[in-house]
């Protein structure tokens, strides 16, 4: 029988305790073309994926894999330097288990962030969006299978999954920072292969606005966990599916990652003060 999630949470917690220092605030997730974000982090610990027991490594392309602990703008952070997805073989309660590290490292804020393709036709690369909620087709839950009640309920209530209250607090930051952004509905996919046209067709009838292969794993382990969650899209590629979508190249999605880590970073700076102590 495999490992409990409970005993593999204890032992990654334990492996790195007193390397990790003083308990976090705020936990940020940085998605595909984002890891930039991580060099504003002052006083910073890094601890790679790898010296954690029984942690999952990333391998996609653009995510260093590490754990980065410092301060940001006033606040005590913990970042996923590079996140896991289901596409490289890791299960579901993998994805999970690095969430429920950042909780137990004294998070009590989860701000995720991903790179996603815009079904909305509105929709311009280089946009941000703030997500309102998500709409997950990957066709698993990290929450499939025994539940440890130390962790979380056996079933979690996901209908204010990206908490509202932090979402309002999110777009006045953004204003602060004269960041123009969208808000919006996430449609997860399970990946690697970008979405025929006729996916994207469907996932926008179906109300997505972005679509990506990440972040609802995180937030379903999230809620599972009680850990609020602020969720923000870069809009790197138009994904619409209509007659005039063009092929997509990884090197389109980093650039626009890149102006749109620009502009997230802007809102975080506005952000991050303004979130609640963490009650951890």
């Amino acid at each position: 029988m495999s490992e409990n999630q409970l005993a593999r949470l204890d032992r990654a917690h334990a492996s790195i305790r007193q390397r990790a220092g003083a308990p976090c605030e705020i936990a940020i997730m940085l998605g595909s073309g984002l890891g930039q974000l991580a060099d504003a982090v002052t006083d910073a610990t890094i601890i790679p994926y790898a010296e954690i027991d029984g942690f999952p490594v990333s391998t996609a392309p653009g995510h260093k894999g590490q754990l980065v602990l410092g301060e940001l703008y006033g606040r005590r952070v913990v970042m996923m330097q590079g996140r896991l997805h289901l596409y490289e073989g890791w299960a579901p309660r993998d994805i999970a288990l690095a969430v429920y590290l950042l909780k137990r490292l004294g998070s009590g804020t989860l701000v995720v962030t991903n790179a996603a393709g815009g079904l909305n036709a509105d929709y311009q690369p280089g946009d941000v969006m703030l997500i309102e909620d998500h709409l997950n087709f990957t066709g698993v839950s990290p929450l499939v299978g025994p539940n440890d009640d130390a962790i979380g309920l056996r079933f979690p209530d996901l209908s204010r999954a990206y908490d509202p209250d932090l979402l309002k607090l999110a777009k006045l930051a953004s204003q602060r920072a004269s960041i123009p952004v969208r808000q919006g509905i996430y449609a997860g996919v399970l990946g690697p292969a970008l979405e025929t046209s006729a996916e994207r067709r469907f996932f926008r009838a179906s109300g997505g606005d972005a679509v990506g292969m990440s972040t609802v794993t995180e937030v379903v382990a999230a809620a599972h966990a009680a850990l609020p969650v602020i969720g923000i899209s870069a809009i790197t590629n138009a994904a619409t599916g209509g007659p005039d979508q063009q092929p997509d190249t990884i090197e389109d999605v980093f650039a626009h990652a890149a102006i749109c880590g620009r502009k997230i970073e802007a809102i975080l700076r506005e952000l991050l003060p303004a979130l609640p102590a963490s009650k951890n």
